[in-house]
């Protein structure tokens, strides 16, 4: 039985009812779900679920032969069967939201104005870095992609989600921005996320509804990782 992705149509669903149908790998797998499993540099999320008087702190979310389970304090697992409240730690997941629109902004303007393509990626709440396929990176050019990230955020931008069917996704030009196609073979729907006016590729994870929601970007530092593989890394304000 495949789960519902509820993260995926809606990144701001805090609570919702779901039922166990299996234990897998000692977690819980639930018909559907808000909680994200991490991927693509977006760790999962956190919170707790619940059932009549009991409830269950989720302390980890993953992919399990394709499957969400569901980690969680203590023994005693809700049996299969088990109605469940599902709550997100609201705070964490909404930085992360936050944070991963505010990595798109600085891969959307890379893109745009260097053509440099993403070659890694990572993020907690409020901070993350990315890795990009320069040559050179002197400070005047950070400033200036500072500068032009900050400018995307202040333009609020809306964000845009769709599930396409592959073949349809692949007609879009440049929908893979990562420098190694990282979508396997068998998935036969692509999750997009647009900035509109700029950035449109495929990605998993959540995200804020307008860039404006993302607040003042910093680029704090930057580190050569390679010939051709340079760092940025950023934080966001509280």
């Amino acid at each position: 039985m495949m789960t519902e992705l509820l993260y995926q149509t809606d990144a701001y669903l805090k609570e919702f009812e779901a039922q166990v149908v299996d234990h897998l790998d000692g977690g819980v797998v639930l018909d559907r779900t808000a909680f994200y499993p991490g991927g693509g540099g977006q760790p999962h999320d956190t919170g707790a679920l619940a059932a009549a008087d009991q409830s269950w702190p989720v302390k980890k979310v993953k992919r399990v032969k394709g499957r969400p389970v569901h980690y969680l304090h203590g023994d005693d697992l809700p049996p299969v069967g088990t109605t469940v409240a599902g709550r997100l730690d609201w705070e964490r997941r909404y930085r992360l939201m936050r944070t991963h629109t505010a990595l798109h902004i600085l891969c959307g303007v890379v893109w745009r104005d260097y053509e440099a393509s993403v070659t890694g990626g990572n993020m907690d709440p409020l901070k993350g870095r990315m890795d990009f396929e320069f040559e050179t990176m002197r400070a005047e050019l950070v400033d200036e992609i500072d500068q032009a990230i900050n400018e995307e955020v202040a333009a609020a931008r809306p964000l845009k989600v769709e599930i396409l069917p592959r073949e349809e996704a692949f007609q879009i030009p440049d929908l893979i921005r990562t420098k190694i196609n990282l979508l396997p073979e068998g998935i036969q729907e692509v999750r997009t996320v647009e900035i509109e006016g700029l950035d449109l590729q495929a990605d998993g994870g959540t995200h804020v509804a307008n860039t404006r929601e993302v607040g003042p970007i910093h680029v704090v530092d930057y580190k050569s990782k390679g010939r051709i593989n340079k760092r940025i890394y950023i934080e966001l304000e509280e």
